[in-house]
């Protein structure tokens, strides 16, 4: 015995005895491929009996994991589930014979084994669909046992561990996932429908860019060249634009070496598009025709709930400018402290905390983050930053302090961001300048001076609108998930010692 099967518990010792003896039977645990191609999934199979497609008598092929089992002597009910859903199944020792009934099916198959059953359908007494079985076999065989089928899997740690039994053990979590390659069809379709193209740009980059984000470092060998796990599509999209396409999308993963929580993971999925011509107020409609679109997609409604809140997707939503929010909740209005110093003495005279020694549009956001964003439950677009923390936006006309970006929240949780495209390269060029220079020393996250994107930039890039929204974050809100975690199916975990 070696040192694996010591750590084995006795069901699982068990299992690998029959896994023995299956083989000296004649029994391959896990063949090649099915003795008979499937005709039916479970679902199709009893459409197809209520609906009168099958002639009696008429056989069908089924497969899938037996989740249960009811012996009664000389036959036998039990319930098999394939990825549409599941059926019964009705095993006689007369009809499969003695050996298969007696030797392999009662005594060599444990629930959770994959079979394979052929057979007419019928409707029990009760009116169960169900399939008399006249062969089956096993198609393989399960050594760990399956969770206890009442109480399931509900530690949380061991769920995002072993996603596979979470999977397997709680149809609700097979749901969210099925909703959220749902949200993302529907994207898609919207985007696809209103003359956006979607394209691919690089995951690795030689210089990052696009927001105010740690990247991932790794290196290419036979380049001796540092590349980063891009955090953004944001520059590359728009050397799109410069090159002639007008509406562009991209969904794929970034990476953010950051913290993590309830809404944060370090690999996080993105959509983002830009669209030519157009402006920051331009997005916002788009943005409500594309979550009502997916409302009505998934739900044939506008409202969901999230959190205890009803929630209304239906347009137009509000719209309210940052000053006035921070204005409206804390009575601070920061245009009238153009500095640092002189705001953060109005939010102490407020009494209120904020991070000591910080800039002038940190105070800023750090004020929205307190007193305005957990209160954001209704839809909101919340428009026109400070320039501080805005470099890749155009400037308000008529205010060089403010920039044309929003960003919309729904149920106290930001949900994606938006501009009103800078395309002057000697703007952008000062500003990424002037960030650096902030920064230096103090702020890992400044922007890099990406040369070849201003290069771009003076080649002419239209007037253009850019938005980017977390596939994770919109399949939160829509499966009312309260954490990141329950909405990818293999989130970061800190490694367990031993």
């Amino acid at each position: 015995m070696d040192e694996t099967e010591l750590n084995l518990n006795e069901q699982q010792l068990v299992r690998r005895a029959k896994l023995i003896q299956l083989r000296a039977h004649g029994v391959e645990p896990y063949p090649a491929r099915l003795p008979h191609p499937r005709t039916h999934t479970a679902a199709e199979a009893v459409a197809a009996f209520k609906e009168g497609r099958l002639a009696e008598g008429e056989e069908v092929t089924l497969v899938g994991r037996m989740l249960t089992l009811r012996v009664m002597g000389k036959a036998s009910f039990a319930h098999i589930a394939d990825g549409s859903g599941r059926i019964q199944i009705y095993v006689r020792r007369d009809i499969v014979g003695e050996e298969a009934y007696e030797e392999l099916f009662k005594k060599l198959i444990d629930l959770g084994d994959f079979i394979t059953v052929t057979g007419p359908m019928f409707a029990t007494r009760t009116g169960e669909i169900t399939c008399e079985v006249k062969t089956l076999a096993l198609i393989s065989k399960t050594l760990n046992p399956l969770p206890d089928k009442w109480h399931g899997l509900r530690d949380t740690e061991t769920r995002y561990r072993q996603r596979y039994v979470d999977l397997l053990a709680n149809p609700e979590v097979r749901d969210v996932f099925t909703t959220r390659a749902r949200i993302v069809k529907a994207a898609r379709r919207y985007l696809d429908d209103n003359g956006f193209l979607e394209v691919e740009t690089p995951v690795l980059q030689p210089i990052y860019g696009g927001a105010a984000a740690r990247p991932f470092v790794t290196h290419h060998n036979q380049l001796d060249q540092d590349l980063f796990l891009r955090i953004s599509f944001e520059l590359y999209l728009k050397r799109l634009l410069v090159g002639g396409y007008e509406r562009v999308y991209e969904i794929g993963r970034d990476f953010r070496n950051e913290g993590i929580s309830f809404k944060h993971n370090p690999e996080f999925t993105q959509l983002e598009w830009y669209e030519a011509y157009t402006d920051y107020h331009g997005v916002m409609r788009r943005v409500e025709e594309l979550l009502a679109a997916i409302a009505l997609e998934l739900n044939g409604t506008y409202r969901l709930t999230y959190a205890g809140h009803e929630i209304d997707l239906r347009p137009p939503w509000r719209r309210v400018t940052m000053r006035e929010a921070i204005q409206e909740a804390t009575g601070i209005d920061y245009a009238d402290h153009p500095d640092a110093e002189s705001l953060a003495a109005a939010i102490k005279a407020a009494g209120l905390n904020h991070e000591a020694k910080t800039s002038r549009g940190k105070l800023i956001d750090g004020l929205f983050a307190d007193f305005v964003e957990p209160y954001l439950i209704q839809p909101t677009f919340i428009m026109d930053y400070p320039l501080e923390i805005s470099p890749l936006a155009k400037k308000k006309p008529g205010d060089p302090t403010t920039v044309e970006r929003f960003e919309y929240f729904i149920a106290g949780l930001e949900m994606g961001n938006a501009f009103s495209e800078l395309n002057d390269p000697v703007d952008q060029r000062e500003r990424f300048v002037e960030l650096r220079a902030a920064m230096a020393g103090a702020d890992e996250n400044a922007h890099p001076l990406d040369e070849d994107f201003l290069a771009a930039l003076s080649f002419g890039m239209p007037p253009a609108g850019g938005f980017g929204t977390g596939i994770d974050r919109l399949t939160m809100l829509f499966t009312d998930r309260q954490s990141i975690r329950e909405v990818i199916l293999f989130p970061h975990l800190r490694t367990v010692e031993g």
